[in-house]
């Protein structure tokens, strides 16, 4: 049976569509019905009529017509409705039924905030088909999107002042003589606190009157203090810091655009937007409450292999996903390394490389080109886990000496110690060979095309910088009918030229990129005043 591409016959037609319109359209209606997309409408509404009534609205003409807006401009309820009023394609799409902003939140939140994954999967595994992509290079980046939440009403996790109240139970206790058996919490529960204040009313007749009037007026005042920071503390979660009164799914976040007082001064209510780009499509999403992207790279990648089952061949990233737990992730998963690492900047330019390279065999290679072992310092353990210590002798008239031991307390040693995580160095060392390379080259220009592209499209050419809806999973579906607009959008536009998107590929006689030589003289220059300033400080 059809649901999209069952269109009614008027003897007489209130409107005319331009015919090239109505091909475009029908070509999108065709891609809803081979997506098989309306087997999740099929779960969630029934337009049964059989034991009488009025017919409802055909939900499968009313979920085509959103997405058609969210691709085109029409992404608020009301402009929705005003568009099944006055816009001829809109009206074309609906069969001339009008539906009021109430009716579309409804069906939004019964239908696709419940299921906005299959529904995302299902019609990008058919925009895939009609433009035959392979999932190949995949390119990750993720933006902050304000939340629609009420500015400078967020709330700060209270754990200081539950620590400190804590210590102030426990004090009265023990000065009063009062529960002696309980044992000392660094944040006391609502429940010890209620227990300690029930023992202490079977204790009345034995303590005086005026120091039980006032040991239960401090305890019942740290009762409700308790609870309230137990309830602050469980909209918090375990994993972030504030939360806002009117969205308690909101997190506070520096923006990049900060319409106050410049990049990072306010904080403001915010949602961590992640995608995956393959070939300018958007494949994945992902919205969090993080405040940095380091933690949201193996969580995308899982909801991609989720909805298609398999993982991109190769990855790029910025340096702000690179960390041992995803190069580790992409190495498990046999993905490749185009991820760049934190100290990138500094290698290709120059100016802050990093101190040592790791060798084949195990061993390290300082600036100056000098060997060092892995070595057990007595009286030392290394602070990151699965590190170790190397050592490097003959730094005395090394010309790198200033600029290495720019951290070091002591700078009159012949030698240097290095805190090595092998693991995290041998991945580096791939992805900047990866990323060196005639092919890196390429999918580093690409990455600022295709996902950069994205943020720049959506913030800059099309104002949307602010999501409506409130609450994570409102957010995420907002998010995705945004995301999946984009697609749509691509895809009218392949309908429109007949060609598919070109993105940059590397000339044949283009040769793999070296880093920048380390300047002795510069670097010991920037050493130099780095241990200075550390020196004025320990004076001060």
């Amino acid at each position: 049976m059809s649901y999209f591409t069952t269109r009614k016959v008027f003897l007489t037609s209130s409107f005319d569509l331009n015919v090239k319109e109505e091909e475009k359209i029908l070509r999108f209606l065709h891609l809803l019905e081979e997506s098989n997309v309306a087997s999740i409408i099929n779960k969630c509404v029934k337009n049964n009529t059989s034991k009488g009534g009025r017919p409802g609205i055909n939900y499968y003409n009313l979920f085509a017509t959103i997405l058609f807006g969210f691709a085109f401009g029409r992404d608020t309820l009301r402009d929705l409705e005003d568009a099944c009023e006055y816009d001829l394609r809109y009206i074309y799409l609906m069969e001339q039924t009008k539906v009021d902003h109430s009716t579309i939140c409804t069906f939004i939140n019964k239908v696709i905030v419940p299921y906005e994954k299959e529904i995302f999967a299902l019609i990008n595994i058919q925009i895939k088909k009609e433009l035959n992509i392979e999932f190949d290079d995949a390119f990750i980046d993720g933006s902050k999107f304000e939340a629609n939440a009420n500015k400078y009403k967020f709330v700060w996790n209270p754990t200081t002042y539950h620590k400190k109240i804590s210590i102030t139970f426990f004090d009265i206790l023990k000065k009063n003589s009062i529960c002696t058996s309980y044992h000392f919490e660094e944040q006391v529960s609502s429940k010890t606190v209620s227990s300690s204040i029930s023992e202490l009313c079977l204790l009345k007749d034995t303590l005086d009157s005026s120091s039980y009037n006032n040991v239960l007026k401090a305890l019942t005042s740290i009762l409700s203090k308790v609870v309230e920071y137990e309830e602050k503390e469980r909209i918090c979660g375990p994993n972030r810091n504030s939360y806002y009164k009117t969205d308690h799914d909101a997190t506070a976040m520096a923006l990049k655009a900060d319409y106050y007082a410049g990049l990072g001064t306010h904080m403001h209510a915010a949602y961590n937007t992640q995608i995956l780009v393959v070939k300018g499509i958007i494949f994945s999403y992902y919205v969090s409450q993080s405040r940095s992207d380091i933690a949201d790279f193996i969580p995308i990648l899982e909801e991609f292999h989720k909805l298609y089952n398999c993982f991109p061949k190769n990855v790029c990233a910025d340096a702000g996903y690179g960390s041992l737990e995803n190069y580790e992730f992409m190495n498990n998963n046999s993905i490749g390394n185009y991820v760049k690492y934190i100290s990138w900047e500094g290698n290709s330019s120059g100016k802050n490389p990093d101190c040592y390279h790791l060798n084949k065999d195990d061993t390290i290679t300082c600036l100056n080109g000098h060997i060092g072992n892995q070595e057990i310092i007595e009286g030392r353990h290394p602070r990151k886990s699965k590190a170790v210590f190397y050592k490097i002798n003959g730094c005395t008239d090394c010309p790198f000496k200033l600029y290495c031991m720019r951290f070091n307390k002591n700078t009159d040693v012949d030698f240097k110690i290095f805190e090595v995580i092998p693991d995290l160095i041998k991945y580096k060392q791939q992805a900047e060979e990866n990323l060196l390379s005639k092919k890196g080259i390429e999918i580093r220009v690409n990455r600022s095309i295709q996902v950069e592209g994205v943020f720049g499209n959506e913030k800059q050419n099309r104002n949307y910088t602010r999501i409506r809806r409130r609450g994570l999973n409102k957010a995420s579906t907002e998010a995705m009918l945004v995301l999946l607009g984009l697609n749509i959008r691509k895809l009218f536009k392949y309908y429109e030229t007949k060609t598919l998107p070109k993105f940059w590929t590397a000339p044949e006689d283009l040769q793999p990129q070296t880093f920048k030589k380390a300047s002795a003289k510069k670097l010991s220059k920037k050493g130099k005043r780095l241990n200075e300033k550390q020196y004025a400080n320990k004076q001060a």
